[in-house]
């Protein structure tokens, strides 16, 4: 179900800015990766190339390849839509759609791909979601009610079992915990190493020690400075990043020198 990601040599652009360079890594089916790296590195602009969400800004496009189980993302004739259906994304605030049901929230992807559903596989599919996304058991007595009004931590978990419908191999993060208490956080956190039984995670992350725990291999972005752009400068188990990493910058950056 899970898949791999290699990505070859990317450039990824906002118009003539340059804002990621010479990217190459390879993402393991079924592991959790970390990204890290001081604000403005360009870590949730990569993240976005991953399932062709960068290019829905204007004048934005990449160079290079990034390959899903052999296949490029980029290539010709590929559909982005369908790429992102495969490569699903869980943003920094959670946000659930504030009209829909707890419910509506969930089957919200499948129901935008016009697949017909029955009721019955319809209530399946959300209790088997919610499930995956550990937050049946708060709500399944109000399935019906809006999920703008749920708590903070349980409206992103309701987005990640939103994700998890459309049935994805590789599931996004960016900064998923930021807005989040530490209750919340704790519970994400718990949910991602539960998730890579089944998926390939990608998590951007500013808190170190979120990295050191849910990952097993962590990516350090840095940059040389404003107008520069962001590089790939190590990638390496999480235990290697922060405790050998062969990089000074790495190791400034993870036992906070800078950043």
């Amino acid at each position: 179900m899970s898949k791999s990601i290699e990505v070859n040599d990317l450039n990824v652009y906002y118009g003539d800015f340059l804002a990621v360079e010479g990217v190459s890594i390879d993402i393991q089916p079924r592991t959790v990766t970390a990204f890290i790296g001081p604000s403005g590195c360009g870590k949730s602009t990569f993240l976005r190339t991953l399932n062709r969400m960068h290019e829905v800004i204007p004048g934005a496009y990449v160079q290079g390849e990034v390959l899903l189980d052999g296949q490029n993302l980029y290539g010709s004739g590929v559909d982005p839509v369908l790429v992102r259906r495969q490569v699903g994304m869980v943003f920094q605030r959670p946000n659930p759609f504030p009209t829909m049901s707890i419910r509506e929230n969930v089957l919200a992807g499948v129901t935008l791909n016009n697949k017909r559903i029955s009721k019955g596989d319809a209530d399946d599919l959300v209790e088997k979601s919610l499930r995956g996304a550990n937050l049946w058991n708060e709500v399944k007595d109000r399935l019906d009610r809006p999920g703008s009004g749920l708590s903070g931590g349980q409206q992103q978990r309701l987005c990640i079992a939103r994700t998890i419908a459309v049935s994805p191999q590789v599931i996004l993060m960016d900064e998923p915990c930021s807005a989040l208490d530490p209750i919340s956080t704790f519970a994400i956190e718990e949910l991602i190493s539960e998730l890579k039984n089944d998926y390939t995670v990608v998590i951007v992350t500013h808190n170190m020690q979120q990295a050191s725990r849910v990952s097993d291999k962590t990516a350090f972005f840095n940059i040389a400075g404003t107008g520069k752009p962001g590089k790939l400068i190590e990638y390496d188990t999480t235990s290697t990043i922060f405790t050998t990493p062969s990089v000074q910058a790495t190791e400034d950056y993870v036992s906070g020198r800078f950043g």
